[in-house]
């Protein structure tokens, strides 16, 4: 008896442990390295906090963190909008036979590769690209405008990547919304305005919160798109990071830098997660 309690004990512990052993080798690790490396200073000296220092006393480091937050904002607010409409009309109005067509359809041009994308975006935005051609053929500009090599090259680039992340969240959210919700509103007196913003909209608003929060975390510590489609005019955090490594060979102060990074993205979490939990009691 005591054999079979322990072997059905030892099971669930030998399933888990590859896991385990993957996070621990590949995240904990080297997050301890990391964080390790962030107390030393660039000289090879003992422990310090003069890399944290360095931040909160630079302007400019100051700065680049204000820049990311913004494009990240402004990029999740734009890929919100644009999503929720379209897995709307996915979910309510496209046939249930040709749901997984849609989706697929959707998807599909998402295979490529993330810098080929890129570099698709900055042929499309040059001076000599299709929507200043278009313009100045319009008639209503006299000559190109600048959109390459800007923040609002990289804020569409953003958006094109991550629209259909936050559509497929919320499509799976509405796919698991019964029917009845809107049913019993009618019952209520509820027209299809208020049904949408007092049932439907409270109820998907997980998937929403799921989506943003995975569009915040990929968007925040992107190097490749602002790297190409900003001309790296505008400093980024993770292009300040690079900076250290490759200019400077500053690793200790890369680290420091990562790590806060981390930090917002964990505050942002812990934000997020609060606020599902406070919608779905």
């Amino acid at each position: 008896m005591n054999s079979a309690t322990n072997s059905g004990r030892a099971l669930p512990w030998a399933l888990v442990t590859p896991a385990l052993g993957w996070t621990l080798l590949f995240f904990v690790l080297p997050f301890l390295a990391m964080a390790l490396s962030s107390l030393t200073a660039h000289d090879g000296g003992g422990f310090t906090l003069s890399n944290y220092s360095q931040f909160f006393n630079n302007p400019a480091y100051w700065q680049a963190m204000v820049n990311s937050l913004q494009v990240t904002a402004i990029v999740t607010l734009i890929s919100v909008l644009l999503a929720y409409p379209f897995a709307w009309i996915l979910a309510e109005q496209v046939p249930a036979r040709w749901q997984r067509l849609a989706l697929m359809l959707a998807v599909l041009p998402f295979w490529t590769s993330y810098v080929v994308r890129s570099y698709s975006w900055l042929l499309v935005l040059a001076q000599n690209g299709v929507i200043n051609r278009a313009l100045t053929g319009s008639g209503l500009f006299a000559e190109p405008v600048q959109l390459a090599n800007t923040r609002l090259a990289t804020i569409i680039g953003f958006v094109h990547f991550f629209v259909m992340l936050l559509t497929l969240t919320i499509f799976a959210n509405l796919k698991q919304l019964s029917p009845s919700y809107r049913k019993a509103a009618a019952d209520l007196g509820a027209g299809p305005v208020r049904t949408f913003l007092h049932v439907v909209l409270p109820l998907t608003m997980p998937g929403i919160m799921v989506g943003a929060f995975l569009t915040f975390v990929l968007c925040i510590g992107d190097y490749i798109t602002p790297q190409i489609l900003g001309g790296n005019n505008e400093l980024l955090m993770p292009q300040l990071v690079m900076m250290q490594i490759g200019r400077r060979g500053d690793f200790p102060l890369a680290s420091a830098l990562s790590i806060i990074l981390m930090a917002v993205v964990t505050i942002a979490y812990l934000a997020c997660a609060r606020w599902l939990k406070i919608e779905r009691a």
